[in-house]
């Protein structure tokens, strides 16, 4: 790829609405660090959005769908089929995130990047770029052109930039793709040289038999495509799906343009881990909605030096996991920028 977009640098923190936000939490009628992380969270939400009292009240969730012809090996329990309709279920506000994002409030953006059958026809409210048929089955070469690799991470980019024009505060991935558990699990082995005995899980609801049968397809990837580990841009052509490069550009590209992203679960972060390795500055831009089931989940969280928000054992996808913690960070907030201060109240501050 000859575009380097992705290199550039993120946007600054204002270290001046950091250090009013810190004040404003040392004169909040509280014993000072009793809110524990969340006090943190909200100085950084600060410095991320410019401001001593920062919000999170306008949402943006994008869903990027795109099948993986590593599907074939039967890695999931589910046929290829399943995201499309899926695809048509998130249109129609049937899944779970359909539901999050009415009750939210968000805006709701879906992205058909390339389903191994394609809808006809398309749903209402989809946008589809249609980048293949999903990608190549990785055992017998790259998953991805060079083109549709810079297609999908530009893809995530757009997104971020139509999220921003219209005055998103928060940012929210998810991801829909039959096999893409096996796609992040193989990169995640690659990134951080793990064997898959360490990080493949079940996914979509493999038995035994299933799980390892997985992690033999991501042993003989590994095998295949491991000379590259080191190279985070082409282990993403060769191990990845559509949906992990857009979300690994969509990271990016909030950090760039200044929006913070909230990450959602194992497909998710293993494509933050993606950009944080294609351009180190994007990691302060983003902020980790939970630890899931997945095994592989928590090491990726930890490479990426990330405090999660919740643990609930979710395994669901579809930026569901970081939907569900927005009403923390919105209540974060609200204590921050409406809890009155000691002053305010006529409170004798026991810190003075």
């Amino acid at each position: 790829m000859n575009h380097d977009w992705w290199q550039v640098a993120a946007r600054p923190l204002d270290e001046a609405a950091r250090t009013l936000a810190a004040i404003r939490q040392q004169q909040l009628t509280k014993p000072r660090g009793s809110l524990g992380r969340l006090e943190q969270l909200t100085i950084h939400l600060a410095a991320l959005q410019g401001c001593e009292r920062p919000a999170v009240e306008r949402l943006w969730i994008a869903i990027f769908a795109g099948d993986h012809g590593v599907a074939e090996e039967g890695v999931s329990p589910y046929p290829q089929a399943v995201t499309g309709q899926m695809l048509r279920n998130f249109a129609a506000g049937g899944a779970a995130i359909s539901v999050l994002a009415r009750q939210l409030g968000a805006e709701l953006e879906l992205l058909d990047l390339g389903t191994a059958e394609p809808l006809e026809p398309p749903p209402a409210g989809v946008r589809r770029l249609q980048l293949g048929r999903g990608t190549a089955n990785f055992l017998r070469g790259p998953a991805m052109s060079a083109q549709q690799g810079r297609d999908a991470l530009e893809a995530g980019r757009d997104s971020v930039r139509r999220a921003r024009a219209a005055g998103a505060q928060l940012y929210i991935g998810g991801e829909m793709g039959i096999a893409n558990t096996s796609s992040a699990s193989a990169l995640a082995c690659a990134l951080l040289e793990r064997p898959a005995t360490a990080l493949v899980g079940p996914g979509t609801g493999l038995d035994a038999v299933g799980v390892a049968r997985k992690i033999a397809v991501v042993e003989r990837a590994l095998v295949l495509h491991g000379a590259h580990a080191g190279e985070p841009l082409e282990i993403l052509l060769r191990l990845g799906g559509f949906e992990i490069a857009a979300l690994t550009g969509a990271y990016l590209a909030c950090a760039q343009e200044g929006l913070p992203a909230l990450v959602d679960g194992f497909i998710c972060s293993v494509a933050a881990l993606l950009a944080v390795r294609l351009n180190p500055g994007c990691r302060d831009w983003l902020l980790f909605a939970h630890c899931g089931a997945e095994p592989g989940h928590r090491r990726v969280l930890e490479a990426l030096g990330a405090e999660p928000l919740l643990e609930l054992g979710l395994r669901l996808g579809e930026g569901s996991g970081a939907a569900l913690a927005v009403p923390l960070l919105q209540l974060a907030c609200r204590l921050h920028g409406e809890m009155a201060t000691f002053a305010e109240a006529a409170v004798a501050d026991a810190g003075r």
